[in-house]
């Protein structure tokens, strides 16, 4: 993404023919390029493994409403998704990566994928209706200044309706979202489970609202406005 770009939602024109099978080769090397080339962005080496996607996937209900996810990557969570019954054109893809964003358009045409910075969702108005029902976080949130992770998940929050959590998956041992992120923006956090069928092994956490709606509302505007 080029300077003017930076910071501005694209949605990138449609009308490339869907993919009917994933090359797994391809998505190995793309993803290896891309880590080459900005490793604290990407900070993997690999897309996710089924097990990982299946697992971060695992409470999302089919026709519970939109779902938002950031990070797609090569779409592995995407792909998880759709599997468990997800309409394609309930999901928003938001990726930073250009390459990504349109191997993405070219995989999943119904779906919306925009091509901007995650730490920018309080700056645009993506949905309405506050009614998403899951946000699935692919980002690298252990290599992001707090600053950011505060921004990302602030914004996210904005759109997600009550009830509905943020799923996110981490290599370290503990929850990636600093304790005291997330006692500032009224959240907490789950282990929901772990696999060691995925390179390198990964904990997933589900990231929810713990107090009124319309406080956290308020709280993460004042903290998503501060970032």
């Amino acid at each position: 993404m080029d300077g003017k770009a930076a910071g501005r939602a694209v949605s990138l024109e449609k009308g490339i023919a869907p993919v009917t099978a994933v090359c797994l080769y391809s998505d190995y090397l793309q993803f290896f390029r891309s880590w080459v080339a900005s490793p604290l962005r990407v900070a993997a080496v690999a897309p996710s493994g089924d097990a990982l996607a299946r697992l971060m996937t695992s409470e999302i209900v089919p026709g519970d409403g939109p779902v938002l996810e950031l990070g797609p990557g090569t779409g592995a969570f995407t792909r998880a998704l759709l599997e468990r019954g997800l309409r394609e054109n309930d999901l928003t893809l938001v990726e930073y990566g250009s390459d990504f964003a349109r191997l993405l358009e070219h995989r999943f045409p119904q779906a919306r994928v925009l091509w901007m910075d995650a730490s920018q969702l309080a700056s645009y108005d993506l949905f309405p209706a506050a009614n998403v029902a899951a946000v699935v976080s692919g980002l690298p949130l252990l290599s992001m200044p707090p600053r950011k992770i505060m921004a990302i998940l602030a914004g996210a929050f904005l759109s997600i309706r009550p009830g509905g959590g943020f799923y996110q998956f981490t290599y370290g041992p503990r929850c990636p979202v600093p304790r005291a992120i997330l006692d500032r923006l009224g959240l907490k956090a789950r282990r929901i489970g772990g696999t060691i069928r995925n390179l390198p092994p990964a904990s997933v956490y589900r990231i929810t609202r713990r107090q009124p709606f319309g406080g956290l509302r308020r709280s993460s505007q004042a903290m998503a406005a501060q970032a």
